[in-house]
Formats: C-alpha cells, sequence, structure tokens
C-alpha cells in the first residue's frame, strides 16, 4: 500500500475529518472519460498510474470487464485516511455490451457477502472491510441525454453502493450546452427511478441544510480533471487546462463542479457515506440474503463470467446445429439402406418366382424328397406335394424312372 502526503496549498480537507477511517470509493464508466485523472486531481497525489494506450488496445476485443483496486494512505496535517480505490477498465469499450456491467454488481456483492459471513464469525474484532461507500458513475459529456447502457448500470448501482453521477470533461460543453445536458440527466434519472446518493438536510443546522441543499441542486456534478499546473491571465498558478481562449480551471466553480463534489467525498459528507453504505445497502443486502437463504448456504452467484456465459451459449446453439445436421445425414444414409433392401428384395422374390416357374418344369432331384416303389407299378412311381424354397407348391404327378445300377439284370450271369 502508497503512503503519500498531500503537501498542496490548497488542502484536500483530510485534516478535518474527526476519526482515523477507511475510505473506499469506485470509480466507473467507459475508457477515455479521464478516471484515473480525476482520481489523481481529487486526492492531489499520484495514487493510479495511467494505463498504457497501446497495451489497452492490444488486448483482445472480447475480454470482459476488469475489477482494479489501489490502495493508498493519505496524511496530511499528521492526519492519515487508509484509501481503497476500484477502478472497472474495460466497461462499456466493446459493441457488445450486454451483461458488462455483472463483474462491478458481482464485486460489490462480494463485499457485502465477505462482510456478513465475518460478522458470523464466533471472533469479529479483527473484521476486514471491503464494501465500496461510494460509486462514482462517469457519464460521456454527449450534450444529449443518457445512453441506455448508462440507464441500466446505474439502475443496478443504485440499489447496492451511494451512486453519484458524473458529467466528465465538462470543459467541452458550453455552461448553457452543459446546464441543459445536466437538466436531462435528472429527468431521466427521475423517469426511470433511480436512486443516487443525497445529503442529508439538518433542519437544527441552517448553514449545513444550505450546504446540503446546494449540492444536490447541481447533480450530476460536472468535473474537469487535469494535474498540470497553469498560469492564470491573472498571473496565478492553478491546476487546470490551457486553451486558446484561456484556461479551464478544475477548482473554479463557474467552470465545474469539482469542489462540491471533493467536498461530499472527503471534507463533509464522507462519514455519511460510510454509515449510509451501512445502515441502507449493507442492511438490504443482509435482509435480502436471510430471507432467500438458509444459514450457511453459499451464495448462489449469478453469472461467474458473463462472456464465458456467451461462448457457452454460442457453443451450445453450435452443437445442437451440428447434431442436427448429423441427424439429417443419418437419416438420409437410412432411407438409402433402406430403398436398397427392398430393391435387393424384390431381385430375390423376382428371382424365386423364377425358379419356382423352372422347378415346374424342371425339377431337381435334390430338391424332392425321396419317392417310394410301388412294384404294382412296374417301377412308376408318382409324387405328392413337394416343399421347394419354403414354399408349398402342388405338381402334377411325375415318372419315375430308377437308375440302372439300381435294378438288377436279367442279363447278368
Amino acid at each position: 500500500m502508497a503512503s503519500t502526503t498531500s503537501e498542496t496549498a490548497s488542502p484536500i480537507g483530510i485534516a478535518n475529518l474527526t476519526i482515523r477511517i477507511v475510505a473506499q470509493p469506485t470509480v466507473a464508466g467507459e475508457s477515455g472519460l479521464g478516471k484515473t485523472t480525476f482520481i489523481n486531481t481529487l486526492f492531489s497525489t499520484t495514487i493510479k498510474n495511467y494505463a498504457d494506450h497501446k497495451r489497452r488496445h492490444a488486448k483482445q476485443v472480447d475480454k470482459t470487464v476488469e475489477i482494479e483496486i489501489t490502495k493508498a494512505e493519505l496524511e496530511e496535517r499528521f492526519f492519515k485516511v487508509r484509501l481503497t480505490v476500484i477502478d472497472t477498465p474495460g466497461f462499456g469499450d466493446y459493441v457488445n455490451n450486454r451483461d458488462s456491467w455483472m463483474p462491478i454488481i458481482e464485486f460489490l456483492d462480494d463485499q457485502h457477502e465477505s462482510y456478513m459471513l465475518q460478522e458470523q464469525q464466533p471472533r469479529r474484532i479483527d473484521k476486514i472491510d471491503l464494501r465500496v461507500h461510494a460509486c462514482l458513475y462517469f457519464i460521456r459529456p454527449t450534450g444529449h441525454t443518457l445512453k441506455p447502457l448508462d440507464i441500466e448500470v446505474m439502475k443496478r448501482l443504485s440499489s447496492r453502493v451511494n451512486l453519484i453521477p458524473v458529467v466528465a470533461k465538462a470543459d467541452t460543453l458550453s455552461p448553457s450546452d452543459l446546464a441543459r445536458f445536466k437538466q436531462r440527466i435528472r429527468a431521466v434519472i427521475e423517469a426511470q427511478g433511480i436512486k443516487i446518493y443525497q445529503p442529508p438536510v439538518e433542519e437544527d443546522d441552517e448553514q449545513a441544510a444550505q450546504h446540503a441543499r446546494s449540492l444536490m441542486a447541481v447533480m450530476p456534478f460536472s468535473v474537469i480533471g487535469s494535474e498540470k499546473d497553469v498560469k492564470t491571465s491573472d498571473g496565478h498558478i492553478v491546476k487546470g487546462r490551457q486553451y486558446s481562449w484561456g484556461v479551464a480551471e478544475v477548482e473554479n466553480e463557474d467552470h465545474c463542479d469539482f469542489k462540491k463534489l471533493r467536498s461530499i467525498l472527503i471534507r463533509t459528507h464522507m462519514l455519511d457515506l460510510i454509515h449510509t453504505t451501512e445502515e441502507q445497502h449493507y442492511e438490504a443486502y443482509r435482509a435480502l440474503q436471510m430471507e432467500t437463504r438458509k444459514f450457511g448456504e453459499a451464495r448462489p452467484r449469478k453469472l461467474d463470467n458473463p462472456k464465458f456465459k456467451e461462448e457457452e451459449e454460442n457453443l451450445r446453439k453450435r452443437f445442437t446445429e451440428q447434431v442436427k445436421i448429423e441427424e439429417q445425414r443419418f437419416r438420409q444414409w437410412e432411407q438409402k439402406l433402406i430403398a436398397e433392401r427392398d430393391r435387393l428384395n424384390k431381385d430375390l422374390e423376382t428371382t424365386h418366382a423364377a425358379e419356382i416357374r423352372v422347378d415346374g418344369f424342371f425339377p431337381s432331384r435334390n430338391s424332392l424328397s425321396a419317392p417310394k416303389l410301388d412294384s404294382t407299378l412296374d417301377g412308376r412311381c408318382s409324387t405328392g406335394n413337394v416343399v421347394v424354397s419354403g414354399s408349398l407348391y402342388t405338381r402334377l404327378p411325375l415318372l419315375y424312372f430308377p437308375e440302372p445300377a439300381i435294378l438288377a439284370n436279367p442279363f447278368s450271369p
């Protein structure tokens, strides 16, 4: 776990926390939206290294969504916070993004499951808590509305984690276009019933209540990510991006909502995010598992690997088609064999019929039963019915002339 110290002129707010905590946000969204840059800008240090674009594009196009966990320990004015950042590279990068959200869903459920199993153990002192406290879902700044993939993923995430929608690269939209885009996103979120994180409004603290209302008014948050220091027209050094028309400042609230989002994640609502995870999302998961599972029974996994599941389905279809082709070929072969058998049987019957007709005129001695001699007929005898080739045929009486060797020669001495 890397240990970093925040030494920036503008503190990130860790020192304002009252207790030592473990923060575990996750970032989700398509590649190229500046998630890594945002994380490093948020904590004013290099928490996560940038991906090698050559290696990224060299990967197979059918790879699954990955889960990358980066751990660090931040220190500001001798106050330390352990940070775990979960990234989801590969999400939404392909033509077929069906079930691409399942690795994220499974990861969130696995953390709840792991914590629940630890609570069931006799010794629960050294529990390892990897539950995700907030999910920043990055939205591509198209200027139109949410894509179907965004809607589906946000629906599934909102029931498991504190969901915070973020419009990435806000400097690519004009202020008016950005305002309309955020309004459309809010309308879709409300129409689709997507539950996003809302800071609690403390009625007894007017200042805190006003701050919470201002945070909710700008959702979804628009952000600009940059780790570079640039000089403004008045000579100030700020984090931002230099353009021909001027500088897009990261911490300028007229340019984006970065400071408000950082306030939620670090300064004012980090503890509320942790408590909400414990009291709402984890308790909802635990109650569901207790209702649907027996004690000690393993959690059924919905989908171990979406891409492998799709490959399995394709292989099953190809196997079924191949079996049908082989069955059709065997049926044709069987029909040919039956036709050949019928032809041979017909030829055999024709041959037998011809033999029978021939035997009717020229009987064979071997096919006839041995006749009995009748002395009263002077060596002549008649035969009755004879069985030839398994059939009974009626023949006319035949004359029998004995062999010369059988009768005695009257002229022999």
